[in-house]
């Protein structure tokens, strides 16, 4: 259920409250038993959960610029996968939970770890039956700092914050079941002070000010990874429109960066015709809307947040270049309607962003592909970009040249594999196929043989699976 204006009043009510009840036991049959506290992911044993599937999170949020805290109320509706007696959420930092109900009753809750959320309703939770969980709380989220990957999390700017995900940052900011495979659809309600505007993935559906706060409200109604959710609260010039295809978009420049008019309006009709031009390779976008966001962070990275990326500006007065764009767009077929089941499936989204760039400079730059190639193969064989496997980059290793251009490289050695005509029909099929879903290196692997009809063994052990300069199989920029 999405948040009103008048019940976000309410959230101030219930921090003040400060709820909290003993932990209840589990069905005394012993019929039910605690969902998993990890998603299995051998990168992140920590993230995501078991036992459930959520459906839908409502994210009623309100911004105060004075002490740069959030009052917040996330409602999730999940369906238990097994009959829990207790489920985990990851909620990570400092945020200060106020009350917690589970459909509709006060539940008992801990926080253990670095990000549990530990929460025993007063009855067990049936098999297949849905259920709601209601969190309130308040503070000041955290900025995740990773000597390997980087910030991430809730980062403030001069005007406001931006919350950018990838992989961990969702769960500081709400209560969440954060990894990939579980996927749900969104309704934010986000309340600022007027004159300060509130974005967030998908459409805008409708806002108001009253009393000097304006709230704005967003849907997401395709599934999304959580790590691929955002918001982005400070004072934009915001431009909408529509792609030839007819896609809804909307593009935001933060007024701190000096971006003029016309460089605005460039921002806005570039991402259409990339948007259109990769779904001519691509097939259908698969959003209700496109869109990007500049922003000035100083976390010197774009991130392919869904229907609407996120580009932090390095320098004033400057928009995204068109083969960043690529990139980021790029992603929304691969990494974002089709997702990782595995972090260490990653190059399955860095892999064709980065082929979705040489893909560009081909069309609009006239840069051939193949030189885009031939350039990254001349890398040395000490190079990093040798060093490990792409199909298994580590957890350090996730954001690192080797699944990306290495990844492209090899996404390049199997349309010379299986020819252009198969290939460029893989790149709609494997979108298609699987579409709002989650997909693994074996996966695509798998997908790929049987659309071309023949054995791609010796490409995914020479590309995939092994480390080392692979020797070509092609002669040089034929």
């Amino acid at each position: 259920m999405t948040r009103t204006p008048k019940a976000l009043s309410a959230v101030a009510l219930s921090v003040a409250a400060g709820l909290l009840v003993p932990a209840a036991p589990a069905d005394a049959a012993g019929h039910f038993t605690p969902g998993a506290p990890g998603a299995g992911d051998p990168y992140f044993p920590d993230m995501g959960n078991g036992g459930y599937d959520v459906a839908h999170y409502g994210i009623g949020l309100k911004y105060d610029p004075k002490t740069k805290a959030i009052t917040a109320i996330t409602r999730i509706t999940a369906r238990a996968t097994q009959n829990l007696s207790r489920f985990d959420l990851d909620f990570l930092g400092p945020l200060k939970i106020s009350s917690l109900r589970v459909n509709g009753r006060t539940a008992s809750y801990a926080r253990t770890g670095a990000q549990e959320l530990v929460i025993t309703p007063r009855k067990g939770l049936r098999k297949n039956h849905r259920f709601t969980v209601t969190v309130a709380y308040s503070g000041v989220p955290q900025t995740v700092q990773d000597p390997a990957l980087g910030t991430s999390g809730w980062v403030p700017t001069p005007d406001g914050a931006v919350m950018l995900n990838q992989p961990t940052g969702a769960a500081t900011v709400f209560p969440v079941n954060d990894h990939p495979t579980d996927k749900a659809t969104y309704t934010f309600v986000l309340t600022t002070p007027k004159g300060i505007t509130a974005l967030a993935n998908g459409n805008p559906a409708g806002s108001r000010t009253r009393n000097g706060w304006t709230t704005a409200r967003w849907e997401v109604r395709d599934p999304m990874a959580s790590e691929l959710s955002m918001l982005a609260i400070g004072r934009f010039d915001v431009l909408t429109g529509r792609t030839r295809g007819g896609v809804p978009n909307l593009t935001a420049t933060d007024k701190v960066l000096g971006i003029g008019p016309d460089l605005a309006k460039q921002f806005l009709d570039q991402t259409a015709q990339v948007t259109d031009f990769q779904s001519s390779l691509y097939g259908r976008y698969p959003f209700t809307a496109t869109g990007g966001i500049a922003v000035k962070a100083g976390i010197d990275y774009a991130l392919e947040t869904q229907s609407r990326p996120v580009y932090d500006m390095r320098r004033g007065g400057a928009i995204p270049s068109g083969t960043l764009l690529a990139h980021e767009l790029g992603h929304q077929w691969f990494g974002d309607t089709v997702s990782p089941k595995r972090w260490a499936d990653i190059w399955l989204n860095e892999g064709f962003a980065t082929y979705s760039e040489w893909l560009y400079s081909e069309k609009f730059s006239g840069i051939p592909v193949q030189k885009s190639f031939d350039d990254a193969f001349s890398a040395p064989p000490t190079s990093s970009l040798w060093k490990g496997k792409v199909s298994d980059p580590g957890r350090d290793g996730i954001f690192d040249g080797l699944v990306y251009d290495r990844g492209a490289m090899a996404i390049h050695t199997l349309r010379r594999t299986i020819g252009d005509k198969t290939f460029y029909r893989l790149l709609k099929a494997w979108p298609a196929a699987y579409r709002h879903g989650n997909a693994s290196t074996e996966d695509f692997v798998r997908f790929a043989e049987r659309l071309s009809h023949r054995s791609l063994r010796t490409w995914a052990t020479t590309w995939l699976y092994s480390e080392g300069k692979p020797p070509l199989s092609h002669p040089k920029g034929s």
